[in-house]
């Protein structure tokens, strides 16, 4: 096998893996609600748990990976994500398995940082590294929006379990191919870990999440809910000032005054928000509203999955002719203008393949032109020699934008869902706060009652449609604020001093 295409091979297994596990769960959280009795919040943790950690500490791992080594990071995250995946497998409570899922987060943290620096380390050409994000960026919305119907097809003859068991033997594979295939490279000269700066970014990312699915229950405007909000905007800001104190900070923030760079994160973070906000929402759609089972509501799914492929592929080819804003200007367009086209047309019947269909396609198409030519952009400010932590602010730019989509589209649909059961038929039942706290227990409680049947699919479009047109606003916000700050096609990357032409001088970067 020729050295680069098995680099990529291992590299690529690894990313399918992870990003499988991103959305994979999705499908079974009915059966998971059922099975382990887990309500509205207890489903976001589910989802969330793994996000989280993923976010909080992929900044760290990716500055370690760089100073001790990109490849043993990579086998020693995918083992761990192995053994914690078997054990989400064999547990018997919400609250076991939200532990697991912060397992594999963790370990998820370690792996995603090493993928993109060895890319960029064994692709120094550019339109080569061109072509090989491309590939990444394919394999990466392959596995997040094949997930489901990965997922699906276990469930139709496995229990919930299965999902998670049959991750460990990929993430095996994937470590194997790292062993025999993947060379080392590493930066000595990276400095120490800044922990300050790591503890801060954990609270202030755990309080946000927290607060932000804890307000539905809490309510939006309660004392502990506007105090969470408060708390997460004092850490944010002292996360700022121990970053900018700190001699060898873990996240430089001087970073972000890069307009190219920024505008690339936020491109990053509005996409992930996005999909990731979608697939909570579709995937019951799908079984709670349609009737459909696992397998079938997963295979449904699959428009988003190829029209993603296909267009990751295209926007890494376009974007060095084009010019990266054109690309990703446009994609987030697209996807904006897909879930403002789902939000106005969400019914019990709506058609599938004249509607939902096309629908996913330009959802796909958009998030593929953005996320391989905004990844490219973040990696081209920073020089080789910091790949791990440039790879890391993208990774963590995408896991922030995963954990806030479940997290704020989840509340904004648990809000408006138990909001408009509470005042239908239900109310009537003396089950109807039961009810609200879980779709699946409240379509279990309507039974064969038409009345309240149609009362909790009626909320349930209610809940899809604002958090849709949520998340199109974002869309759009994003797509305006990206006229104004992505690259053109004049964007050069950086050499290995830091330098790139008329470009200003670089940021270091811990």
């Amino acid at each position: 096998m020729n050295r680069k295409a098995g680099i990529l091979a291992a590299v690529y297994v690894a990313v399918l893996a992870i990003n499988i596990d991103v959305t994979i769960v999705n499908v079974a959280l009915p059966s998971i609600a059922r099975e382990l009795g887990a309500g509205t919040r207890g489903l976001q943790w589910v989802v969330d748990g793994y996000n989280l950690a993923f976010t909080a500490l992929v900044l760290a791992f990716g500055s370690l990976s760089d100073r001790y080594g990109r490849r043993p990071a990579l086998i020693v995250g995918l083992l761990g994500f192995a053994a914690t995946s078997v054990l989400g497998a064999l547990v018997d409570s919400t609250g076991a398995l939200i532990t697991a899922r912060f397992g594999m987060g963790a370990f998820a943290a370690m792996i995603f940082p090493a993928t993109l620096s060895i890319i960029s380390n064994a692709f120094p050409d550019r339109k080569q590294r061109a072509a090989a994000l491309g590939g990444w960026g394919a394999v990466v919305g392959v596995g997040v929006a094949s997930g489901p119907v990965t997922g699906g097809l276990l469930l139709e003859h496995f229990y919930w379990g299965s999902i998670f068991l049959a991750l460990a033997p990929m993430a095996l594979v994937a470590a194997g191919l790292a062993f025999w295939l993947v060379p080392e490279s590493r930066d000595r000269s990276v400095p120490a870990l800044d922990v300050r700066g790591l503890l801060v970014s954990v609270a202030m990312l755990g309080t946000l999440v927290y607060t932000v699915i804890e307000a539905p229950d809490r309510g939006w405007s309660s004392a502990v809910t506007l105090a969470g909000f408060a708390t997460s905007a004092v850490l944010v800001a002292a996360f700022v000032l121990v970053e900018r104190a700190a001699e060898h900070p873990m996240l430089d923030v001087r970073l972000f005054t890069d307009r190219r760079f920024s505008a690339a994160s936020g491109a990053v973070t509005a996409n992930f928000f996005a999909l990731a906000g979608f697939i909570f929402l579709i995937t019951q759609y799908f079984q709670v509203v349609r009737g459909f089972g696992p397998l079938s509501t997963g295979s449904r799914i699959l428009p988003v999955a190829l029209s993603i492929a296909v267009a990751s592929v295209l926007g890494g080819i376009l974007a060095p002719r084009i010019g990266t804003k054109v690309v990703v200007v446009t994609g987030l367009a697209f996807f904006g203008t897909a879930m403002a086209w789902i939000a106005l047309s969400a019914e019990v019947d709506t058609p599938y393949w004249t509607v939902i269909v096309p629908q996913m396609v330009l959802m796909g198409l958009g998030m593929g032109m953005v996320s391989t030519p905004a990844t490219e952009s973040i990696m081209l400010v920073l020089p080789p020699a910091r790949a791990g932590v440039g790879s890391a602010v993208n990774d963590a730019t995408r896991e922030l934008g995963s954990t806030l989509g479940v997290a704020v589209v989840g509340s904004v649909f648990s809000s408006v869902f138990g909001s408009r059961l509470l005042d239908s038929a239900f109310a009537a039942t003396g089950q109807a706060d039961r009810a609200s706290d879980s779709v699946p227990v409240a379509v279990a409680i309507a039974g064969h009652d038409p009345a309240l049947l149609h009362a909790v699919q009626d909320s349930f479009l209610s809940g899809l449609t604002t958090g849709c047109l949520v998340v199109a606003g974002l869309c759009f916000a994003a797509a305006l604020a990206g006229l104004f700050a992505l690259p053109g096609r004049r964007f050069q990357a950086r050499a290995a001093d830091g330098t790139a032409g008329a470009a200003p001088e670089p940021v270091s970067v811990g």
